[in-house]
């Protein structure tokens, strides 16, 4: 899901790396839930959400309606609250969220203080009442403090990241926690609400739809409002001094989408990349169907991270983006932001399908056929080439290869191979229906090759155990 901030292909590996030692610690020490007899009878909500890759976040026992995040933020600090909506799946008469750093000053569960204490990266809640199965309930969390950025398993940065003026924040695949509590797995979708009060110099942008823009004195609230469901990977907040740029556009389906874009210092204008949003979205929606957002835009300031993110609505950029990384980041409003995967180990399904529109642009732009550039490809990179072909898509060893070479290019690879066997009217078919079958919703790799089956009528178990998981040319 992440593209390089200067192109669209997978950030270069860092696969001799050592995992750095709080992921270490966290995997080894994580605790999953009740294990004796008296503990299970206090239906206790999980503290994992069994995520292969990252089993040390999300949570179990309740399901997120909304979120609600209403801070203010000076001097490199955040102070407010957020709200969570949530439908109980079991009793509950504990349940965890998760929230790295900042102070927690309070909680309550339905208006009533509760109790809570922090473990680890976890925030455990304990309500004066039980939670009956089944019932809706608002969890309140007031906090404050200077937020924190973290590492990836492949050393990259997300979470809170600091500039000079203001800060980003990008939760691709576990930073919204240092900003914000949640259940931190794609698993959990929500709709938001996001209310940033800053100096009066400051822009804030985020997901969704501007409600409003109100000024008082020297500061001015931002609220925000995300309509569709989105993870919390997607979540996103940048406050800088941004020129913002407000317009509509028209898809190819006859929409007029309001667009709000964030432009930072030492960027220009980039009008050539904002003009460029309308037709991406237009080509795409050619292959894949209705836009599936309320709204769109880019927001791009200079950060050195490495990367860019699809961050729903609104992808964020830390450079002056080209245009094949455009093309991708709109190309996920569809894979990854409307149909989410449900375990990170399918990562492959969101990327795949990038990259594979990156191709299908640049063939009608005046650049290389989509097979031509799929034989290149695999002339390039003959059996012997283990390290290419290692690991394979829908089998990552661990979360280091989460954006690796294995999900981009060979995700893309296998998604051209497939419509090679099917015909390009089945496969076209195939991928409209996958992303209209889950709109709004998540999936995995079982489910898409089930489907793919079911649309064909052909059996593909030995096509998709080659392309997909195998670590070796097919």
């Amino acid at each position: 899901m992440r593209g390089p901030g200067n192109s669209g292909r997978a950030r270069a590996r860092l696969r001799h790396m050592a995992l750095p030692l709080a992921w270490t610690v966290a995997v080894a020490l994580l605790v999953a839930g009740p294990s004796t007899p008296s503990a299970a009878l206090s239906s206790a909500g999980a503290r994992s959400a069994g995520d292969r890759l990252f089993p040390s976040v999300g949570n179990g026992g309740y399901d997120v309606q909304h979120y609600r995040i209403a801070f203010g933020f000076e001097n490199r600090r955040i102070k407010g609250s957020t709200t969570i909506t949530s439908k109980a799946t079991q009793r509950l008469t504990s349940f965890s969220l998760d929230l790295k750093g900042l102070t927690v000053t309070g909680v309550t569960v339905d208006g009533r203080k509760a109790a809570w204490k922090r473990s680890r990266n976890k925030l455990v809640v304990t309500p004066t009442r039980a939670v009956a199965k089944a019932k809706t309930f608002a969890t309140k969390v007031a906090y404050s403090g200077k937020p924190v950025s973290i590492t990836d398993p492949d050393g990259s940065r997300e979470g809170w990241i600091a500039t000079k003026a203001g800060a980003t924040a990008l939760g691709e695949p576990v930073g919204a926690m240092t900003w914000f509590p949640n259940n931190n797995t794609p698993r959990d979708k929500a709709t938001y609400d996001l209310l940033v009060t800053v100096p009066k110099k400051l822009a804030a942008a985020s997901n969704g739809d501007l409600v409003s823009r109100e000024r008082k004195g020297a500061r001015t609230t931002w609220h925000w409002r995300q309509r569709t469901p989105m993870t919390t990977a997607l979540a996103m907040v940048s406050i800088d001094t941004y020129r913002v740029y407000a317009g509509r556009i028209s898809t190819a389906k006859g929409r007029r989408l309001p667009v709000w874009s964030f432009v930072g210092p030492g960027l220009g204008s980039l009008a050539t990349q904002r003009s460029l949003l309308p037709k991406a979205i237009r080509f795409t929606e050619k292959f894949l169907g209705t836009y599936p957002q309320t709204s769109s835009g880019i927001v791009a300031r200079k950060l050195d991270i490495g990367y860019s993110l699809e961050t729903q609505n609104r992808p964020f950029f830390s450079s002056a983006p080209d245009t094949a990384t455009v093309v991708h980041e709109v190309a996920h409003q569809w894979f990854g932001d409307s149909v989410s995967v449900r375990r990170w180990e399918d990562i492959w399904l969101n990327e795949g399908f990038a990259t594979l529109m990156e191709w299908c642009w640049a063939a009608e732009h005046g650049g290389k056929s989509v097979p031509a550039r799929y034989r290149a490809i695999l002339a390039r990179h003959p059996a012997s080439d283990k390290e290419f072909w290692s690991p394979a898509p829908a089998k990552l060893p661990d979360a280091e290869f989460l954006f690796d070479d294995a999900v981009y290019t060979r995700g893309a690879l296998a998604l051209w191979a497939l419509r090679e066997k099917l015909g390009s009217r089945v496969f076209w078919k195939l991928v409209r229906t996958w992303v209209s079958k889950h709109r709004g919703g998540t999936a995995t790799t079982a489910d898409f090759t089930a489907l793919a089956e079911k649309v064909s009528g052909k059996k593909l178990d030995g096509f998709f155990t080659a392309w997909l998981y195998r670590p070796k040319r097919p």
